[in-house]
């Protein structure tokens, strides 16, 4: 069976999060972010790419795969419960669910893992990307 991974920066350093995901086999990190930007230094699109390349792991953007504002502004204010639901709507929408499926095709053929910010997969949408990706390919969801 394969094996699906998710990792959230919230709490840590660029280097810190390259190393867990070299420990852990991923060969590809699928940046489920709405908004590729960050006010952590060396998460923003353009930068993190660089840093997962040289450091021998692909990276692809997958916006679609993104909260909306008002799902965010509602996982800022700690309303989990409103935010999947906004997140679970958005993902219907047929652009989530073209990307939906292709993060289910890389996650087939080569170990990812799924990037977001909160450290705590339970209170983030990827955790919810990771549960729909296993519900199409039959995987383990391992939290990093």
């Amino acid at each position: 069976m394969s094996r699906l991974t998710t990792i959230g920066y919230e709490n840590e350093t660029q280097a810190a999060v390259i190393e867990r995901l070299k420990q852990a086999g991923v060969e590809v990190v699928v940046d489920v972010r709405a908004v590729a930007a960050s006010r952590r230094a060396g998460f923003s699109k353009t930068l993190l790419a660089a840093s997962l390349n040289e450091a021998g792991i692909g990276y692809v953007h997958l916006r679609q795969l993104g909260t909306p504002k008002p799902g965010r502004d509602a996982a800022r204010k700690g309303h989990v419960a409103e935010m999947r639901a906004i997140f679970e709507d958005h993902l219907a929408e047929p652009g989530a669910q073209l990307e939906l499926a292709k993060a289910a095709e890389m996650a087939r053929e080569k170990t990812i893992a799924l990037l977001c910010y909160e450290a705590d997969a339970c209170g983030c949408h990827r955790a919810i990307v990771a549960d729909r990706i296993c519900e199409a390919i039959g995987c383990e969801i391992e939290n990093l």
